[in-house]
Protein backbone atom coordinates (compact mmCIF):
# COMPACT_ATOMS: atom_id res chain seq x y z
CA UNK A 1 0.00 0.00 0.00
CA UNK A 2 3.00 2.27 0.71
CA UNK A 3 4.64 1.74 -2.27
CA UNK A 4 1.27 2.12 -4.34
CA UNK A 5 1.28 5.95 -2.53
CA UNK A 6 4.59 7.09 -3.05
CA UNK A 7 4.05 6.44 -6.39
CA UNK A 8 0.57 8.24 -6.64
CA UNK A 9 2.78 11.23 -5.00
CA UNK A 10 5.60 10.87 -7.42
CA UNK A 11 3.26 11.02 -9.46
CA UNK A 12 1.74 14.03 -8.37
CA UNK A 13 4.83 15.71 -8.11
CA UNK A 14 5.73 15.31 -11.65
CA UNK A 15 3.13 17.63 -12.19
CA UNK A 16 3.07 20.10 -10.03
CA UNK A 17 3.68 23.55 -11.32
CA UNK A 18 3.71 25.07 -8.00
CA UNK A 19 7.76 25.30 -6.70
CA UNK A 20 6.19 25.72 -2.83
CA UNK A 21 3.85 22.03 -3.17
CA UNK A 22 6.21 20.62 -4.87
CA UNK A 23 9.04 21.48 -2.26
CA UNK A 24 6.26 20.52 0.41
CA UNK A 25 5.40 16.80 -1.22
CA UNK A 26 9.16 16.08 -2.05
CA UNK A 27 9.99 16.23 1.59
CA UNK A 28 7.06 13.81 2.82
CA UNK A 29 8.12 11.33 -0.23
CA UNK A 30 12.01 11.48 1.08
CA UNK A 31 10.40 11.34 4.72
CA UNK A 32 8.44 8.21 3.55
CA UNK A 33 5.57 10.07 5.80
CA UNK A 34 2.84 7.72 4.53
CA UNK A 35 0.18 9.19 7.27
CA UNK A 36 0.46 12.38 5.92
CA UNK A 37 0.19 11.33 2.48
CA UNK A 38 -2.47 8.68 2.69
CA UNK A 39 -4.48 11.95 4.06
CA UNK A 40 -3.22 13.84 1.03
CA UNK A 41 -4.28 10.89 -1.50
CA UNK A 42 -7.18 9.91 0.39
CA UNK A 43 -9.54 10.88 -2.37
CA UNK A 44 -9.91 14.56 -4.53
CA UNK A 45 -11.85 17.78 -3.10
CA UNK A 46 -14.83 16.92 -4.32
CA UNK A 47 -16.61 19.86 -6.25
CA UNK A 48 -20.17 20.46 -5.70
CA UNK A 49 -22.50 23.29 -5.54
CA UNK A 50 -20.02 25.31 -3.19
CA UNK A 51 -17.49 24.92 -5.64
CA UNK A 52 -14.37 24.05 -3.95
CA UNK A 53 -13.07 24.74 -0.40
CA UNK A 54 -10.09 23.18 1.63
CA UNK A 55 -6.68 23.53 3.15
CA UNK A 56 -3.38 24.59 0.92
CA UNK A 57 -1.19 21.84 0.67
CA UNK A 58 -0.07 19.58 -1.78
CA UNK A 59 -2.04 16.94 -2.92
CA UNK A 60 -5.28 16.02 -4.61
CA UNK A 61 -7.46 16.54 -1.27
CA UNK A 62 -5.55 20.21 -0.51
CA UNK A 63 -6.43 23.51 -2.70
CA UNK A 64 -3.47 23.97 -4.78
CA UNK A 65 -2.62 24.96 -8.31
CA UNK A 66 -3.50 21.43 -9.71
CA UNK A 67 -6.36 20.69 -8.39
CA UNK A 68 -7.36 24.60 -9.17
CA UNK A 69 -6.26 24.13 -13.15
CA UNK A 70 -8.15 20.85 -13.08
CA UNK A 71 -11.16 22.64 -12.06
CA UNK A 72 -11.22 25.44 -14.43
CA UNK A 73 -10.58 22.78 -17.36
CA UNK A 74 -13.21 21.12 -16.06
CA UNK A 75 -15.58 24.09 -15.81
CA UNK A 76 -14.27 25.15 -19.55
CA UNK A 77 -15.16 22.10 -21.08
CA UNK A 78 -18.76 22.49 -19.43
CA UNK A 79 -18.89 25.76 -20.97
CA UNK A 80 -17.95 24.36 -24.66
CA UNK A 81 -19.90 21.28 -24.23
CA UNK A 82 -23.34 24.20 -23.49
CA UNK A 83 -22.16 25.81 -26.65
CA UNK A 84 -20.49 28.68 -24.95
CA UNK A 85 -17.52 28.35 -26.86
CA UNK A 86 -15.89 31.74 -26.85
CA UNK A 87 -17.99 33.13 -24.35
CA UNK A 88 -16.43 35.85 -21.47
CA UNK A 89 -15.42 33.88 -18.24
CA UNK A 90 -14.59 36.92 -15.37
CA UNK A 91 -12.53 36.05 -12.50
CA UNK A 92 -12.27 37.53 -8.97
CA UNK A 93 -10.20 36.83 -6.14
CA UNK A 94 -9.72 37.75 -2.25
CA UNK A 95 -6.47 39.13 -0.67
CA UNK A 96 -5.72 34.98 0.58
CA UNK A 97 -2.37 32.99 0.16
CA UNK A 98 -2.72 31.67 -3.35
CA UNK A 99 -5.95 33.37 -4.34
CA UNK A 100 -4.26 35.51 -7.22
CA UNK A 101 -2.02 32.60 -8.48
CA UNK A 102 -5.15 29.91 -8.65
CA UNK A 103 -6.80 33.59 -10.38
CA UNK A 104 -4.06 33.39 -13.00
CA UNK A 105 -4.23 30.24 -13.57
CA UNK A 106 -8.18 29.89 -14.46
CA UNK A 107 -7.86 32.71 -16.56
CA UNK A 108 -5.15 31.43 -18.65
CA UNK A 109 -6.57 27.78 -18.63
CA UNK A 110 -10.55 29.96 -20.17
CA UNK A 111 -8.13 31.26 -22.91
CA UNK A 112 -6.09 28.06 -23.73
CA UNK A 113 -9.92 26.46 -24.18
CA UNK A 114 -11.04 29.07 -26.81
CA UNK A 115 -12.99 31.40 -23.74
CA UNK A 116 -12.08 34.92 -23.35
CA UNK A 117 -11.32 35.61 -19.72
CA UNK A 118 -11.11 38.40 -17.81
CA UNK A 119 -9.34 39.22 -14.08
CA UNK A 120 -10.80 41.41 -11.79
CA UNK A 121 -7.99 44.30 -11.11
CA UNK A 122 -7.28 43.69 -7.58
CA UNK A 123 -8.52 41.63 -5.03
CA UNK A 124 -12.11 42.62 -4.64
CA UNK A 125 -15.41 41.54 -2.40
CA UNK A 126 -16.83 38.97 -3.57
CA UNK A 127 -20.04 40.71 -4.46
CA UNK A 128 -18.27 43.01 -7.20
CA UNK A 129 -17.31 39.54 -9.10
CA UNK A 130 -20.83 38.69 -8.56
CA UNK A 131 -22.19 42.12 -10.35
CA UNK A 132 -19.41 42.10 -12.79
CA UNK A 133 -20.86 38.60 -14.71
CA UNK A 134 -23.90 40.55 -15.98
CA UNK A 135 -22.65 43.74 -16.03
CA UNK A 136 -19.72 42.25 -18.91
CA UNK A 137 -22.48 39.53 -20.02
CA UNK A 138 -20.20 36.66 -19.25
CA UNK A 139 -21.35 32.98 -19.41
CA UNK A 140 -19.84 32.35 -15.93
CA UNK A 141 -17.44 34.05 -13.40
CA UNK A 142 -15.65 32.43 -11.03
CA UNK A 143 -14.19 33.90 -7.23
CA UNK A 144 -11.06 32.72 -5.52
CA UNK A 145 -12.30 32.62 -2.24
CA UNK A 146 -12.81 30.70 1.22
CA UNK A 147 -14.70 33.49 2.64
CA UNK A 148 -14.81 33.27 6.57
CA UNK A 149 -12.39 30.29 6.93
CA UNK A 150 -9.51 29.68 8.98
CA UNK A 151 -6.01 31.23 7.78
CA UNK A 152 -5.09 27.78 6.03
CA UNK A 153 -7.87 27.77 3.51
CA UNK A 154 -8.39 28.58 0.14
CA UNK A 155 -11.64 28.05 -2.05
CA UNK A 156 -13.48 28.23 -5.70
CA UNK A 157 -16.73 29.63 -6.42
CA UNK A 158 -18.59 29.40 -9.42
CA UNK A 159 -21.40 31.33 -11.13
CA UNK A 160 -22.83 31.18 -14.30
CA UNK A 161 -24.25 33.86 -16.84
CA UNK A 162 -27.54 34.64 -14.97
CA UNK A 163 -25.06 36.04 -11.86
CA UNK A 164 -25.87 32.86 -9.50
CA UNK A 165 -23.89 29.98 -8.23
CA UNK A 166 -24.37 27.21 -9.51
CA UNK A 167 -27.01 24.04 -8.75
CA UNK A 168 -27.79 20.87 -9.64
CA UNK A 169 -27.37 19.57 -12.18
CA UNK A 170 -24.39 21.98 -13.00
CA UNK A 171 -22.60 21.07 -10.32
CA UNK A 172 -22.14 17.48 -10.50
CA UNK A 173 -21.74 18.25 -14.92
CA UNK A 174 -18.82 20.18 -13.92
CA UNK A 175 -17.29 17.90 -11.84
CA UNK A 176 -17.90 15.10 -14.33
CA UNK A 177 -15.77 17.02 -16.66
CA UNK A 178 -13.29 17.55 -14.08
CA UNK A 179 -12.93 13.88 -13.31
CA UNK A 180 -12.40 13.35 -17.17
CA UNK A 181 -9.10 15.71 -17.28
CA UNK A 182 -5.96 13.44 -17.74
CA UNK A 183 -2.54 14.97 -17.57
CA UNK A 184 -2.17 18.44 -16.61
CA UNK A 185 0.31 18.91 -19.92
CA UNK A 186 -2.70 18.28 -21.71
CA UNK A 187 -4.24 22.00 -20.56
CA UNK A 188 -3.44 24.31 -22.76
CA UNK A 189 -1.89 27.29 -20.52
CA UNK A 190 -0.43 30.28 -22.45
CA UNK A 191 1.18 32.81 -20.61
CA UNK A 192 -1.03 35.67 -21.65
CA UNK A 193 -4.13 36.51 -24.05
CA UNK A 194 -6.22 37.30 -21.03
CA UNK A 195 -7.83 40.70 -20.31
CA UNK A 196 -7.30 42.45 -16.68
CA UNK A 197 -9.89 44.94 -16.16
CA UNK A 198 -9.48 48.20 -14.74
CA UNK A 199 -11.07 49.99 -12.14
CA UNK A 200 -14.30 51.13 -14.04
CA UNK A 201 -15.82 47.85 -13.30
CA UNK A 202 -15.55 48.88 -9.44
CA UNK A 203 -16.97 52.19 -10.50
CA UNK A 204 -19.99 50.37 -11.92
CA UNK A 205 -20.63 48.83 -8.79
CA UNK A 206 -20.50 51.26 -6.78
CA UNK A 207 -22.63 53.35 -9.15
CA UNK A 208 -25.46 50.63 -8.45
CA UNK A 209 -24.77 50.67 -4.65
CA UNK A 210 -26.69 54.34 -4.68
CA UNK A 211 -29.72 52.34 -6.04
CA UNK A 212 -30.58 50.59 -2.75
CA UNK A 213 -31.18 53.70 -0.86
CA UNK A 214 -34.36 56.23 -0.80
CA UNK A 215 -33.47 59.62 -2.62
CA UNK A 216 -32.96 62.27 -0.24
CA UNK A 217 -33.16 59.72 2.82
CA UNK A 218 -31.11 60.39 6.05
CA UNK A 219 -27.67 59.36 5.96
CA UNK A 220 -26.56 60.20 9.18
CA UNK A 221 -25.61 57.20 11.18
CA UNK A 222 -21.90 57.24 12.63
CA UNK A 223 -20.29 53.80 12.51
CA UNK A 224 -17.16 51.97 13.16
CA UNK A 225 -16.46 49.41 10.82
CA UNK A 226 -13.66 46.28 10.36
CA UNK A 227 -13.14 44.08 6.93
CA UNK A 228 -11.59 41.81 9.70
CA UNK A 229 -8.34 41.98 7.82
CA UNK A 230 -10.10 40.71 4.48
CA UNK A 231 -10.86 43.34 0.87
CA UNK A 232 -14.12 44.90 2.27
CA UNK A 233 -12.53 48.46 3.20
CA UNK A 234 -11.66 50.73 -0.25
CA UNK A 235 -15.27 49.14 -1.63
CA UNK A 236 -17.38 49.76 2.04
CA UNK A 237 -15.54 53.30 1.92
CA UNK A 238 -16.16 54.59 -1.81
CA UNK A 239 -20.05 53.42 -1.24
CA UNK A 240 -20.71 55.20 2.20
CA UNK A 241 -18.71 58.21 0.77
CA UNK A 242 -20.78 58.14 -2.26
CA UNK A 243 -23.84 58.04 -0.55
CA UNK A 244 -22.91 61.07 1.80
CA UNK A 245 -22.99 59.31 5.37
CA UNK A 246 -20.29 60.09 7.63
CA UNK A 247 -16.75 58.25 6.76
CA UNK A 248 -16.84 55.13 9.23
CA UNK A 249 -14.14 55.01 11.87
CA UNK A 250 -12.07 51.51 10.80
CA UNK A 251 -10.80 49.35 13.36
CA UNK A 252 -7.14 50.19 12.54
CA UNK A 253 -5.51 46.85 13.14
CA UNK A 254 -7.79 44.82 10.97
CA UNK A 255 -7.72 47.22 8.48
CA UNK A 256 -5.34 45.75 6.07
CA UNK A 257 -5.68 42.78 3.81
CA UNK A 258 -3.83 39.86 5.88
CA UNK A 259 -4.10 36.55 5.13
CA UNK A 260 -3.05 35.48 8.60
CA UNK A 261 -5.87 37.17 10.01
CA UNK A 262 -3.39 38.06 13.01
CA UNK A 263 -5.91 39.48 15.22
CA UNK A 264 -8.90 36.58 15.25
CA UNK A 265 -8.91 32.77 15.86
CA UNK A 266 -11.22 32.47 12.89
CA UNK A 267 -11.99 35.40 10.27
CA UNK A 268 -15.86 35.19 10.50
CA UNK A 269 -18.01 37.95 12.86
CA UNK A 270 -19.73 34.83 14.52
CA UNK A 271 -17.26 33.65 16.33
CA UNK A 272 -16.28 34.24 19.81
CA UNK A 273 -13.90 37.11 20.62
CA UNK A 274 -13.72 37.99 16.18
CA UNK A 275 -15.39 41.42 17.08
CA UNK A 276 -13.80 42.37 20.65
CA UNK A 277 -11.56 45.18 19.02
CA UNK A 278 -14.15 46.70 16.98
CA UNK A 279 -16.20 47.02 20.20
CA UNK A 280 -13.33 48.37 21.94
CA UNK A 281 -13.05 51.25 19.31
CA UNK A 282 -16.52 51.91 19.75
CA UNK A 283 -16.27 52.55 23.52
CA UNK A 284 -13.95 55.26 22.24
CA UNK A 285 -15.86 56.70 19.28
CA UNK A 286 -19.13 55.96 20.50
CA UNK A 287 -20.83 55.61 16.85
CA UNK A 288 -24.73 54.30 16.41
CA UNK A 289 -23.74 51.07 14.90
CA UNK A 290 -20.71 48.81 14.27
CA UNK A 291 -20.19 47.13 10.84
CA UNK A 292 -17.97 44.25 10.32
CA UNK A 293 -17.42 42.41 6.49
CA UNK A 294 -16.14 38.80 6.60
CA UNK A 295 -12.92 38.64 4.35
CA UNK A 296 -14.63 38.58 0.74
CA UNK A 297 -17.53 41.37 2.32
CA UNK A 298 -20.04 38.76 1.18
CA UNK A 299 -21.40 39.37 4.47
CA UNK A 300 -22.63 41.80 6.93
CA UNK A 301 -22.29 41.75 10.69
CA UNK A 302 -24.14 44.71 12.86
CA UNK A 303 -24.07 45.50 16.18
CA UNK A 304 -25.49 47.71 18.66
CA UNK A 305 -25.00 49.55 22.21
CA UNK A 306 -27.72 47.75 24.24
CA UNK A 307 -27.58 49.09 27.63
CA UNK A 308 -23.59 48.71 29.03
CA UNK A 309 -22.55 46.83 26.21
CA UNK A 310 -21.80 46.50 22.69
CA UNK A 311 -24.18 43.27 21.39
CA UNK A 312 -24.31 41.63 17.70
CA UNK A 313 -26.92 41.67 16.31
CA UNK A 314 -27.96 37.91 14.77
CA UNK A 315 -28.75 37.48 11.48
CA UNK A 316 -32.22 36.95 11.96
CA UNK A 317 -32.82 40.12 13.42
CA UNK A 318 -30.82 42.00 10.88
CA UNK A 319 -32.95 40.19 8.23
CA UNK A 320 -35.93 41.41 10.01
CA UNK A 321 -35.19 45.06 10.03
CA UNK A 322 -34.24 45.23 6.67
CA UNK A 323 -37.47 43.64 5.45
CA UNK A 324 -39.04 46.49 8.02
CA UNK A 325 -37.36 49.24 6.63
CA UNK A 326 -38.00 48.15 2.80
CA UNK A 327 -41.80 47.55 3.68
CA UNK A 328 -41.80 51.05 5.41
CA UNK A 329 -40.55 51.79 1.96
CA UNK A 330 -43.21 50.40 -0.08
CA UNK A 331 -41.33 48.14 -2.32
CA UNK A 332 -43.18 45.52 -4.31
CA UNK A 333 -41.82 42.22 -5.00
CA UNK A 334 -41.02 38.68 -3.29
CA UNK A 335 -38.80 38.24 0.25
CA UNK A 336 -37.14 35.02 0.68
CA UNK A 337 -34.66 33.26 3.00
CA UNK A 338 -33.50 29.54 3.65
CA UNK A 339 -35.32 27.39 5.78
CA UNK A 340 -32.63 28.04 8.33
CA UNK A 341 -33.69 31.42 9.15
CA UNK A 342 -36.31 32.77 11.17
CA UNK A 343 -39.82 32.16 10.12
CA UNK A 344 -40.48 36.07 11.16
CA UNK A 345 -39.62 37.41 7.60
CA UNK A 346 -42.94 35.64 6.05
CA UNK A 347 -44.88 36.70 9.23
CA UNK A 348 -43.66 40.40 7.94
CA UNK A 349 -44.27 39.93 4.25
CA UNK A 350 -47.77 38.01 4.90
CA UNK A 351 -48.86 41.37 6.71
CA UNK A 352 -47.40 43.77 4.13
CA UNK A 353 -49.00 41.78 0.99
CA UNK A 354 -45.69 40.99 -0.21
CA UNK A 355 -44.51 37.29 -1.43
CA UNK A 356 -42.55 35.04 0.17
CA UNK A 357 -40.91 31.95 -0.24
CA UNK A 358 -38.92 29.61 1.37
CA UNK A 359 -35.84 27.99 0.05
CA UNK A 360 -32.55 25.86 0.92
CA UNK A 361 -29.59 26.93 2.33
CA UNK A 362 -27.57 29.11 0.41
CA UNK A 363 -27.83 31.99 -1.75
CA UNK A 364 -27.43 29.60 -4.75
CA UNK A 365 -31.06 29.24 -4.15
CA UNK A 366 -32.27 32.44 -2.75
CA UNK A 367 -31.17 34.79 -5.91
CA UNK A 368 -33.25 32.61 -7.75
CA UNK A 369 -36.80 33.15 -6.40
CA UNK A 370 -38.44 34.48 -9.39
CA UNK A 371 -39.59 38.06 -8.71
CA UNK A 372 -37.54 38.48 -5.92
CA UNK A 373 -37.12 41.70 -3.91
CA UNK A 374 -35.19 40.77 -0.76
CA UNK A 375 -33.49 37.86 0.48
CA UNK A 376 -31.61 36.56 3.72
CA UNK A 377 -29.75 34.22 5.29
CA UNK A 378 -29.41 33.67 9.08
CA UNK A 379 -25.73 33.70 8.62
CA UNK A 380 -25.11 36.94 8.24
CA UNK A 381 -26.10 37.44 4.08
CA UNK A 382 -28.35 39.81 2.54
CA UNK A 383 -29.30 40.18 -1.04
CA UNK A 384 -30.82 43.88 -0.82
CA UNK A 385 -30.48 44.50 -5.15
CA UNK A 386 -31.07 41.66 -6.49
CA UNK A 387 -31.34 43.41 -10.03
CA UNK A 388 -27.39 44.09 -9.52
CA UNK A 389 -25.69 40.96 -7.09
CA UNK A 390 -27.87 37.68 -7.68
CA UNK A 391 -25.73 37.16 -4.24
CA UNK A 392 -25.01 37.91 -0.65
CA UNK A 393 -23.44 41.68 -0.78
CA UNK A 394 -22.01 42.82 2.63
CA UNK A 395 -21.40 45.91 1.29
CA UNK A 396 -24.74 46.95 -0.36
CA UNK A 397 -26.43 45.44 3.08
CA UNK A 398 -24.30 47.90 5.32
CA UNK A 399 -25.37 50.58 3.53
CA UNK A 400 -29.08 49.94 4.12
CA UNK A 401 -28.41 49.41 7.75
CA UNK A 402 -27.04 52.59 7.80
CA UNK A 403 -29.85 54.23 5.94
CA UNK A 404 -32.25 52.43 8.31
CA UNK A 405 -30.36 53.54 11.49
CA UNK A 406 -30.56 57.22 10.29
CA UNK A 407 -33.54 57.31 9.89
CA UNK A 408 -35.14 56.30 13.35
CA UNK A 409 -32.62 58.11 14.88
CA UNK A 410 -34.56 61.25 13.25
CA UNK A 411 -37.78 59.89 15.10
CA UNK A 412 -39.36 60.50 18.30
CA UNK A 413 -39.40 57.34 20.42
CA UNK A 414 -43.47 56.64 20.99
CA UNK A 415 -44.59 58.78 23.89
CA UNK A 416 -41.74 60.74 24.03
CA UNK A 417 -40.65 64.14 22.55
CA UNK A 418 -37.10 62.82 22.22
CA UNK A 419 -35.57 62.20 19.78
CA UNK A 420 -33.50 58.86 18.51
CA UNK A 421 -35.23 55.57 18.19
CA UNK A 422 -32.86 52.93 17.45
CA UNK A 423 -32.36 49.56 16.01
CA UNK A 424 -33.54 47.27 19.50
CA UNK A 425 -36.96 49.86 19.36
CA UNK A 426 -37.89 48.77 16.13
CA UNK A 427 -37.38 45.09 17.02
CA UNK A 428 -39.16 45.44 19.88
CA UNK A 429 -42.19 46.94 18.01
CA UNK A 430 -41.70 43.88 15.54
CA UNK A 431 -42.06 41.42 18.61
CA UNK A 432 -44.86 43.13 19.58
CA UNK A 433 -46.46 42.73 16.01
CA UNK A 434 -45.73 39.50 15.33
CA UNK A 435 -44.61 37.63 18.50
CA UNK A 436 -40.60 37.61 19.76
CA UNK A 437 -38.90 35.41 17.12
CA UNK A 438 -35.33 34.42 18.84
CA UNK A 439 -33.07 32.31 17.54
CA UNK A 440 -29.93 30.31 18.19
CA UNK A 441 -27.55 28.15 17.13
CA UNK A 442 -26.19 24.93 18.43
CA UNK A 443 -22.85 24.43 16.15
CA UNK A 444 -20.30 21.51 16.35
CA UNK A 445 -16.78 21.71 14.78
CA UNK A 446 -15.25 18.47 14.19
CA UNK A 447 -12.04 16.79 13.28
CA UNK A 448 -13.49 13.82 12.53
CA UNK A 449 -16.68 14.03 10.27
CA UNK A 450 -17.87 10.59 11.08
CA UNK A 451 -19.33 12.27 13.96
CA UNK A 452 -21.67 14.40 12.03
CA UNK A 453 -22.61 11.39 10.29
CA UNK A 454 -23.07 9.13 13.69
CA UNK A 455 -25.06 12.34 15.16
CA UNK A 456 -27.19 12.58 11.95
CA UNK A 457 -27.89 8.72 11.92
CA UNK A 458 -28.97 8.41 15.29
CA UNK A 459 -31.56 11.52 14.95
CA UNK A 460 -32.66 9.70 12.17
CA UNK A 461 -32.86 6.15 13.94
CA UNK A 462 -33.80 7.45 17.34
CA UNK A 463 -35.82 11.12 16.77
CA UNK A 464 -36.41 13.00 19.50
CA UNK A 465 -40.05 13.26 20.53
CA UNK A 466 -40.11 16.29 23.26
CA UNK A 467 -37.38 19.05 23.24
CA UNK A 468 -37.28 21.57 26.58
CA UNK A 469 -40.53 20.05 27.25
CA UNK A 470 -42.59 20.80 23.91
CA UNK A 471 -44.08 18.74 22.07
CA UNK A 472 -42.45 17.53 18.93
CA UNK A 473 -45.55 17.58 16.61
CA UNK A 474 -43.95 16.57 13.17
CA UNK A 475 -40.21 15.36 12.04
CA UNK A 476 -39.26 15.44 8.14
CA UNK A 477 -36.15 13.93 6.96
CA UNK A 478 -35.25 16.56 4.43
CA UNK A 479 -32.88 13.78 2.22
CA UNK A 480 -36.43 13.11 1.01
CA UNK A 481 -37.20 16.26 -0.27
CA UNK A 482 -40.80 18.16 0.40
CA UNK A 483 -43.21 19.14 -1.77
CA UNK A 484 -41.58 22.94 -2.57
CA UNK A 485 -37.90 21.73 -1.75
CA UNK A 486 -35.20 19.43 -3.31
CA UNK A 487 -33.59 16.51 -1.06
CA UNK A 488 -30.78 17.69 1.04
CA UNK A 489 -29.08 16.35 4.13
CA UNK A 490 -30.91 17.46 6.93
CA UNK A 491 -33.76 16.94 9.43
CA UNK A 492 -36.51 19.46 10.64
CA UNK A 493 -38.53 19.17 13.78
CA UNK A 494 -41.90 21.47 14.15
CA UNK A 495 -42.37 21.84 18.38
CA UNK A 496 -45.28 23.86 19.49
CA UNK A 497 -44.04 27.42 19.58
CA UNK A 498 -40.39 26.55 18.43
CA UNK A 499 -38.85 24.86 15.41
CA UNK A 500 -35.64 23.12 14.89
CA UNK A 501 -33.06 22.29 12.20
CA UNK A 502 -30.46 19.83 12.19
CA UNK A 503 -27.95 19.37 9.02
CA UNK A 504 -24.49 18.99 8.10
CA UNK A 505 -22.24 22.14 6.80
CA UNK A 506 -21.78 22.70 3.27
CA UNK A 507 -18.60 24.60 3.51
CA UNK A 508 -16.87 23.83 6.76
CA UNK A 509 -16.48 19.95 9.39
CA UNK A 510 -19.08 21.43 11.32
CA UNK A 511 -22.72 20.28 11.92
CA UNK A 512 -25.04 22.55 12.70
CA UNK A 513 -28.51 23.00 14.13
CA UNK A 514 -30.62 26.17 14.15
CA UNK A 515 -33.53 26.67 16.73
CA UNK A 516 -36.20 29.15 17.12
CA UNK A 517 -38.72 30.38 19.41
CA UNK A 518 -41.98 31.91 19.12
CA UNK A 519 -43.03 33.71 22.28
CA UNK A 520 -46.04 35.92 22.17
CA UNK A 521 -45.43 39.59 24.11
CA UNK A 522 -48.16 40.68 26.32
CA UNK A 523 -48.53 44.59 27.32
CA UNK A 524 -46.95 46.37 24.51
CA UNK A 525 -43.24 46.98 24.66
CA UNK A 526 -43.02 46.86 28.36
CA UNK A 527 -43.94 43.02 28.03
CA UNK A 528 -40.53 42.15 25.78
CA UNK A 529 -38.33 41.32 28.27
CA UNK A 530 -39.95 38.63 29.87
CA UNK A 531 -41.13 37.07 26.03
CA UNK A 532 -37.28 37.54 25.75
CA UNK A 533 -36.64 36.04 29.09
CA UNK A 534 -39.16 33.44 28.46
CA UNK A 535 -37.36 32.48 24.90
CA UNK A 536 -33.93 32.34 26.46
CA UNK A 537 -34.84 29.58 28.93
CA UNK A 538 -36.81 27.64 25.84
CA UNK A 539 -33.58 27.90 23.69
CA UNK A 540 -31.24 26.23 25.89
CA UNK A 541 -33.48 23.52 27.19
CA UNK A 542 -33.44 22.89 23.37
CA UNK A 543 -30.16 23.09 22.59
CA UNK A 544 -29.26 20.95 25.95
CA UNK A 545 -32.32 18.30 24.50
CA UNK A 546 -30.67 18.14 21.36
CA UNK A 547 -27.53 17.59 22.13
CA UNK A 548 -28.23 14.52 24.49
CA UNK A 549 -30.11 13.45 21.57
CA UNK A 550 -27.76 13.70 18.49
CA UNK A 551 -25.20 12.46 20.99
CA UNK A 552 -22.79 15.60 20.54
Amino acid sequence: MSEELIARAQAWLGEDPDAETRDELAKLIEAGDVDALAERFAGTLQFGTAGLRGELGAGPMRMNRSVVIRAAAGLAAYLKAKGQDGGLVVIGYDARYKSADFARDTAAVMTGAGLRAALLPKPLPTPVLAYAIRHLGAVAGVEVTASHNPPRDNGYKVYLGDGSQIVPPADAEIAAEIAAVQALADVPRPESGWETLGDEVVEAYLARTDAVLKPGSARTARTVYTPMHGVGKETLLAAFARAGFPEPAVVAEQAEPDPDFPTVAFPNPEEPGAMDLAFAAAERERPDLVIANDPDADRCAVAVHDGERWRMLHGDEVGSLLAAHLVRRGVEGVFAESIVSSSLLGRIAAKAGLGYEETLTGFKWIARVEGLRFGYEEALGYCVDPEGVRDKDGITAALLVAELASELKAESKSGSAAGGRTLLDLLDELAVEHGLHATDQLSVRVEDLSIIADAMRRLREQPPTVLAGLDVVRREDLAEGTETLPPTDGLRYTLDGARVIVRPSGTEPKLKCYLEVVVPVDGGVAGVPAARAQAGQLLAGIKRDLAAAAGI
